[in-house]
């Protein structure tokens, strides 16, 4: 284990010299080989004969793929149809130059091999850019000499998509607001037969020389006026991109840097580069306090926005959704980005993941979470119907996971693993022709350092679990014979929810375990094995905290119960210098005397007004009983004083609410069939014309609003008094109990959980480290 910590230590060092220090963020962008070719095809002014960027001749001849191809592929190394127009414009590039004729050879070869396949896939939903592009590159490369001979069978298809092409270019106009990207900045691609005006081409070329950003548009913006301007903005790309052409220039350095923290967080790697995330999200916070009104409208833009609204929230930052629900207000826009939702579906994905941090009463975030989550299943659909793998290779079960199980209800050790294991090709948004990328996300040693952080993880969860496993068995818990034994469940949740904020604080997640391993046997024998005279004995030695007279079940339960507090006030002692035992055992206590409450309505069939019994529920949760102690050991630690019932935060009661709540909607019918009464039934029993749908409905929606009011308490500052970690603390907690009563009560169940507790603790990761792009 020691070596492992050391050769993570080893890669951190390295990765923040190479990732943080002085390295220029353009380098971090892959290069579009379609680009890179029409900027290789630009001749020298004063040497025609040769290429003016000699170096982005070169790259065209040693970036081709063992297959013959330029351009995407995905992460098996199978083409996507952007390798089609990205080839041929490498080919054309090339026979320019007379010059790499084996290359040409094999590119013809890969496109006369695979074209059929790769066609087929749009035969029924042609892309626009698509559209637009490839056409325009099979001209051009049979004007240049280029002989591509096409199948009798593919001549339909191919007819098709040049009847798109046509009816885009009589349809669109040059640029409107009505079409992303516009038509001009596809003019590498137009047909030779389109009249264009050299004075419409220099109307809208931005104040850098670029025609829209683009690369490729720009190059052909210069062969046909030779503007200077333009020329300046080739060279200025070239000075920063020595190594190949991105599909846009210039880069949102900013926006880089966001997803490089996005991208950390997700692999679950946080804990090492907390200074380098800090620094760069205070940097994006005074960028963010600065903002003006948004008229842009690009997948960049929103993607950026949204980005910066979830990590800025996440990091405590007073943001409002306002700074990436711009477009809401704009019915365009909204109408624009439905009809090219190919466009922004990595946009509204990021959207989608930025609304997951709802507070109450925003109302234009659950907007965008349904116009969001509209737009990317319209996208699934397209992918599952016409198996068009390029609006997101290799990413559709990335989305999947994110549609199918919502952040709220997911354990961030597994979400990390789901991350590393599946994020294998970094889209944000697709180009004018290519997808745009950023290689730092798959830089080689970031990934091999988040599988062996995960793996050094498993190693201490193991050893974490083998120590808990014995403890439950000397104490008599896990053969107590009754009820449910769930040491490995307890322990999977509560380590596998906290592995970003105590990724090595084992003290704290074995208190919380054997907390949470206490509370399933007393509860259960609570419900289903005491009598009512050994429930009353029991909690009556709890109150007086003396033992003596108990005998059988309810010995076995005082004994560990006296141990455990016992050895947590002891450390508490030892470590901060205050005596805790009398608060903790108050807090016990307060849990078994709930216990014994709702076990007396029961038995004398007594029915609670709902206020009544959610007074008595939200501790007989006991998630308080969990959380506080545990806190008591963060740094910085819980106040003593809020270990007192009389002094629970409004956080702690919201948890302690929210999780009865997600129980009751998932158990109720358990309950039921026991004699004993929850929210649902309740509800169910004060109103008689409702229905058992209306009843969790009811239950949901007053469920909803407080899970929104402890994210925003947890998240930011000025609400309570407890410190970030014991926050935080609060909603990962929150994020367990989602989890296990999302859809069904899987706590209960013996085999819901086994796989993800397999690949929680003992399965190695599944991941190939990849080279960067």
């Amino acid at each position: 284990m020691e070596s492992s910590l050391s050769s993570i230590k080893a890669l951190v060092n390295e990765i923040k010299e190479e990732m943080f220090s002085t390295v220029d963020l353009h380098s971090f962008v892959s290069p579009s080989a379609y680009d890179t070719a029409w900027l290789a095809m630009i001749p020298h002014p004063k040497r025609p004969d040769r290429p003016i960027f000699k170096g982005y001749l070169d790259w065209v001849l040693n970036n081709q793929k063992d297959e013959g191809f330029w351009g995407e592929s995905n992460q098996v190394g199978l083409p996507t149809i952007d390798s089609l127009p990205a080839t041929l414009a490498c080919m054309v590039a090339l026979k320019r130059w007379n010059t790499g004729e084996k290359n040409i050879t094999e590119g013809l070869a890969f496109i006369h091999a695979n074209l059929e396949i790769l066609l087929k896939e749009i035969n029924q939903n042609c892309p626009r850019w698509f559209a637009i592009v490839f056409p325009g590159m099979v001209e051009l490369a049979q004007a240049s000499g280029i002989k591509i001979v096409f199948p009798e069978e593919l001549k339909g298809v191919l007819s098709n998509v040049f009847f798109d092409r046509q009816q885009i270019h009589e349809m669109e106009g040059l640029v409107d607001e009505y079409h992303y990207p516009p038509l001009l900045s596809f003019l590498d691609a137009f047909p030779s037969t389109y009249d264009i005006q050299e004075e419409e081409i220099l109307m809208h070329l931005s104040g850098d020389g670029s025609l829209f950003q683009s690369p490729s548009a720009t190059a052909r913006a210069f062969l046909a006026t030779g503007n200077r301007k333009c020329m300046n903005y080739l060279v200025s790309l070239v000075q920063r991109c020595p190594h190949g052409v991105p599909s846009m220039y210039p880069m949102d350095e900013e926006l880089i840097k966001l997803c490089m923290v996005n991208q950390i967080q997700r692999l679950g790697l946080a804990e090492h580069f907390n200074l380098e995330i800090e620094e760069i999200m205070s940097q994006v916070y005074k960028t963010y306090k600065k903002q003006e009104s948004i008229v842009k409208l690009v997948p960049a833009q929103i993607y950026k926005d949204s980005l910066a609204f979830r990590l800025l929230r996440m990091h405590g930052y007073n943001v409002t959704p306002w700074s990436f629900c711009w477009f809401l207000n704009r019915e365009k826009i909204l109408d624009h980005m439905e009809k090219n939702s190919e466009y922004f579906a990595s946009s509204m994905y990021n959207v989608y993941r930025a609304t997951d941090l709802m507070f109450s009463g925003e109302f234009e975030l659950e907007k965008a979470r349904s116009f969001s989550r509209k737009l990317i299943e319209k996208t699934m659909r397209q992918r599952r119907t016409d198996n068009n793998h390029v609006m997101f290779p290799d990413f559709h079960r990335v989305i999947e996971h994110e549609l199918n199980l919502p952040w709220m209800a997911r354990l961030d050790h597994l979400d990390n693993r789901m991350w590393i294991e599946e994020n294998k090709v970094s889209t944000l948004w697709i180009g004018k022709a290519s997808f745009y990328r950023l290689s730092c996300l798959h830089y080689d040693k970031l990934m091999q350092l988040a599988v062996e952080n995960y793996e050094f993880r498993q190693s201490i969860y193991r050893n974490e679990l083998e120590e808990l496993k014995r403890w439950s068995k000397d104490w008599g818990l896990s053969e107590i014979g009754f009820g449910r034994e769930k040491t490995t469940y307890c322990y999977f949740a509560m380590a596998s929810s906290t592995s970003n904020s105590l990724p090595h604080n084992s003290e704290v997640r074995l208190i919380v375990a054997k907390s949470a391993i206490l509370i399933t046997v007393a509860d259960d024998f609570f419900d289903e094995e005491g009598s009512m005279n050994e429930l009353q004995f029991l909690t009556e030695a709890v109150q007086k905290w003396d033992g003596k007279g108990l005998s059988g079940h309810g010995k076995i339960i005082f004994d560990a119960l006296d141990s455990f507090v016992s050895d947590i006030a002891a450390k508490h002692l030892l470590q901060q210098g205050t005596d805790i035992t009398k608060n903790l055992r108050d807090i016990w206590y307060e849990t078994f005397a709930a216990w014994m409450t709702e076990s007396t309505w029961s038995n004398n069939g007594y029915i609670p007004s709902k206020d009544e019994y959610l007074e008595t529920g939200m501790t007989s949760i006991a998630i308080h009983t969990i959380t506080l102690p545990a806190s008591c050991f963060l740094s910085p630690s819980l106040p003593v004083d809020k270990l007192s019932p009389a002094q629970y935060e409004t956080i702690t009661k919201l948890l302690m609410a929210s999780t009865r709540l997600l129980n009751d909607i998932q158990s109720y019918q358990k309950e039921q069939e026991v004699g004993k009464m929850n929210s649902v039934m309740i509800y169910l029993s004060e109103n008689p014309q409702a229905d058992i749908e209306d009843s969790v409905a009811y239950v949901r929606k007053i469920l909803d609003e407080k899970k929104k009011e402890l994210v925003e308490q947890a998240l930011m500052d000025g609400f309570s008094g407890l410190p970030k970690p014991c926050r935080h603390l609060h909603l990962s907690f929150l994020k367990v109990f989602q989890m296990f009563f999302h859809s069904s009560n899987v706590f209960d169940s013996k085999a819901d959980l086994l796989q993800d507790i397999m690949k929680a603790i003992y399965v190695p990761i599944e991941c190939q480290t990849a080279k960067p792009l």
